[in-house]
């Protein structure tokens, strides 16, 4: 799927875009490569304005999306008050509605995928949410959404699902023409540049704004390939692999051409960001310049950026790190997907100990304050009760992955989530 994409699988349509949101970086293009300095290494994976720009081009239905981050808002469509009681530290993002991405949010109302699957904040977490129809005479669609938790023992991290499909299509990975089409209708907009940019929209201030794929432009796609839309089992090996009786702990990583990419980009005759990258390091253009402007974005607040059309206000995160979550010891293994309510007698009885709570959203994605604190007065002077009792144990019990060294100092320390310290043993993960 790379940054964003879209593949078929026996019928069934999968969608989805790789990432976090920050909206630091959300307009920049893709320029980072290896080697990575402190600064490259965290804004690779966050999300760019163009990959969300080209799925919203997208018209065509879509059955499963994926997304690392959570939807901004999808917590107020399921059982919001067992996530806080498993997670008390996403209180106050969840009552600012200001957790999870704003972009993943967009792309939720555009898109209205049948079920949405994402990952990032390590809880097990379901919800139903009823999309608003534009007309009468338009059926309403309805998304179902599902995180899970952490790989480790005792936690909540495998469910399956099935998924209605065409059982006479082949069982190899197809090429969707739709998103084949956008792709070659935005390549244009291509940018290996740090540089804040954005997307063409119809404000007067671009002479195109549209850039979905007509019927026509999906025809030729279809007989570019000949009507066989089968993706090629091409994998070619691009780094050796590792030995452990050779260990080599300070090899630098390099730059790497993926064949695949190449040949895919030179089948569809779209712009091959690797090699554009490549290109600009080789012609000596931006490597200085990514290494200067990265030192001044490391030592500055970034203030000569556009303002953003999403909120950069990070003060309220809950997270010491904006990019990393502070797990909580408390529920680890208790299960969200139980329903508060009855499901909708619409909703399949096989999911409604998955699936809870169906809501009309609104375009905006917004809630109102009384809603994001689930306001019953029973439920208001609980809230004032245990967030004092929260803010009292969590000054007094270490939370996970902090501790003091070697002189009797301690203090939080960050969490380094992506390495192999997250999948420790049973014993580990108890004693945490």
């Amino acid at each position: 799927l790379g940054y964003a994409g879209v593949v078929r699988f026996r019928g069934v349509r999968i969608g989805g875009i790789s990432g976090i949101f920050k909206s630091h970086d959300y307009r920049k293009g893709h320029f980072e490569c290896p080697p990575y300095n402190q600064q490259t290494i965290r804004s690779a994976y966050h999300v760019r304005n163009i990959e969300v720009f080209k799925l919203k081009q997208l018209k065509r239905p879509i059955d499963i999306f994926m997304s690392h981050d959570w939807p901004r808002s999808i917590y107020h469509y399921g059982n919001k008050k067992q996530l806080l009681k498993m997670k008390s530290f996403f209180r106050q993002e969840v009552e600012s509605n200001t957790l999870g991405s704003p972009a993943a949010s967009e792309l939720l109302q555009h898109l209205k995928p049948t079920y949405w699957f994402s990952a990032h904040l390590h809880v097990k977490f379901a919800a139903f949410m009823q999309h608003q129809t534009n007309s009468k005479e338009e059926l309403p669609k309805a998304t179902k959404f599902l995180a899970l938790d952490k790989c480790l023992p005792h936690r909540d991290f495998l469910q399956i699902i099935d998924v209605e499909h065409d059982p006479s299509a082949g069982d190899s990975l197809e090429y969707d023409a739709e998103w084949i089409a956008v792709l070659k209708a935005t390549n244009s907009l291509v940018n290996v540049t740090q540089s804040s940019w954005n997307m063409p929209e119809k404000n007067g201030l671009h002479a195109k704004w549209d850039y979905s794929a007509t019927e026509e432009a999906i025809k030729e796609v279809l007989e570019e390939l000949n009507h066989n839309l089968k993706i090629p089992c091409n994998f070619t090996l691009t780094a050796a692999c590792y030995d452990p009786s050779k260990p080599q702990k300070h090899l630098e990583p390099v730059h790497t051409i993926n064949p695949q990419t190449t040949e895919f980009c030179a089948q569809f005759g779209l712009t091959d960001i690797n090699d554009r990258i490549q290109q600009a390091k080789e012609e000596g253009s931006v490597r200085g310049e990514c290494e200067e402007e990265d030192e001044e974005e490391m030592d500055s607040t970034g203030s000569a950026e556009e303002p953003s059309e999403y909120n950069t206000d990070n003060s309220g995160l809950s997270s010491i790190n904006p990019d990393e979550i502070m797990l909580d010891e408390e529920g680890g293994d208790e299960d969200l997907s139980t329903c508060s309510v009855d499901p909708s007698p619409d909703h399949p009885p096989d999911f409604s100990a998955s699936f809870s709570d169906i809501r009309i959203m609104p375009d905006s994605m917004a809630v109102s304050s009384d809603d994001a604190m689930d306001s019953t007065n029973e439920d208001l002077e609980k809230a004032g009760v245990s967030k004092q009792v929260e803010e009292k144990s969590l000054n007094e019990r270490p939370l996970k992955r902090i501790g003091g060294n070697e002189n009797g100092n301690s203090g939080i320390k960050k969490i380094k989530r992506r390495n192999q310290a997250i999948y420790a043993a049973e014993d580990e993960d108890k004693t945490e």
